[in-house]
């Protein structure tokens, strides 16, 4: 599967999360930027949506499709960049190993039905880790997720550095993609 396809076409996203991407994150740049997400929203059949809704994940993929061909294809990174400020997230996290750790948690909780992936953290050695993400989302908004949830959880003064590594890509039609975290 490469990103923008659902691995399961059972799987949905809970409606909080669409809302915060387009109400929050998108709106953050540019009015325009949030009519587009929620017209092709409704082209995809998720009319209006409600914060206690679930929706199709293809039609929110197919939504990021058309974000990043029709506006600008680094705008996902950004947009990736603004969930861990704008969505729901587990409590309590004070480390950027727990704080990389928790993202599957909360992408966990905003998708049920099918087999909707993962993301799984593991201890490379002092302050750097690997983050594998197994979903259908693009690459550019993965590894932005992934730097603003170390930036969030790492010392003051450390540097965070997100690269790509690996030999699979979802932008070669693989399933995961996984990046080398330094702070």
């Amino acid at each position: 599967m490469a990103q923008y396809e659902a691995f399961d076409q059972r799987t949905e996203v809970h409606g909080r999360t669409i809302l915060v991407v387009v109400d929050d994150a998108l709106a953050r740049f540019s009015e325009e930027y949030r009519t587009t997400a929620l017209d092709t929203l409704a082209a995809n059949g998720v009319d209006d949506p409600t914060p206690d809704g679930w929706y199709p994940q293809q039609a929110w993929l197919d939504t990021m499709e058309t974000i990043a061909d029709e506006l600008e294809p680094h705008l996902l990174d950004r947009l990736g960049g603004q969930i861990p400020a704008v969505a729901p997230w587990p409590d309590g996290i004070s480390t950027v190993e727990a704080g990389l750790q928790s993202i599957d948690d909360a992408y966990q909780s905003n998708h049920r039905g099918g087999d909707a992936g993962y993301y799984e953290y593991e201890h490379e050695g002092d302050r750097t880790g690997r983050v594998t993400c197994a979903n259908p989302y693009p690459c550019l908004f993965d590894r932005g997720l992934v730097r603003a949830v170390a930036r969030q959880h790492a010392p003051v003064k450390s540097f965070v550095f997100v690269e790509e590594r690996g030999q699979h890509c979802r932008r070669a039609g693989d399933d995961t993609c996984t990046y080398t975290v330094s702070w």
